[in-house]
């Protein structure tokens, strides 16, 4: 009796950790998921920008020094994707949202400019497209939180601990 006592507690016990261990299978391909979903997104933002430069180079009077401040950080954004870090992504976006902030508030001052149909609708798809990035974000840094809580939860943690699931990075922009 005591030897069929023990073989159910061991077939239980397996059966808890396969569940746990699947379990944390999910939330990490959740994280790869919601990434790869703001990846996308981003190198769609990435693709408009040389667009709205080329605009923008257009009007002779048009701030040089800024584009070439966009085109510079819009090269960083892309290299920091590559890299995959979210603490690297986030700084460089945060700086390439700022430069194209920069664009749309001195193009207030170039009338030419702001009646341009191809400026209006890069604009309006850049702005389509952020917002985009920041629903896929808050799912992201969701899913983040979601890993990092399991794998953080006993007795979780130790099948964690065994199978190197790791903890992920939040997506935080440099602007936030």
């Amino acid at each position: 009796m005591a030897g069929f006592a023990l073989l159910l507690l061991l077939f239980v016990a397996s059966v808890y950790a396969v569940a746990l261990y699947n379990q944390l299978v999910l939330v990490k391909h959740n994280v790869v998921k919601a990434w790869a979903n703001i990846d996308v997104l981003l190198k769609q933002r990435n693709d408009e920008i040389p667009k709205l430069i080329d605009i923008c180079r257009q009007y002779a009077r048009f701030e040089a020094s800024l584009l070439a401040r966009l085109t510079s950080t819009r090269a960083a954004a892309v290299a920091a994707q590559q890299g995959a870090s979210a603490y690297s992504v986030g700084r460089a976006e945060g700086a390439l949202r700022a430069e194209v902030a920069q664009v749309a508030a001195i193009a207030e001052a170039y009338p030419d400019l702001r009646a341009n149909t191809q400026f209006r609708a890069l604009q309006e798809r850049i702005s389509g497209l952020e917002a985009a990035i920041a629903d896929r974000r808050e799912f992201y840094n969701e899913s983040v939180r979601i890993n990092n809580v399991t794998i953080e939860r006993f007795p979780a943690t130790l099948l964690a601990g065994w199978f190197a699931f790791r903890p992920a990075e939040l997506l935080k922009f440099s602007d936030d």
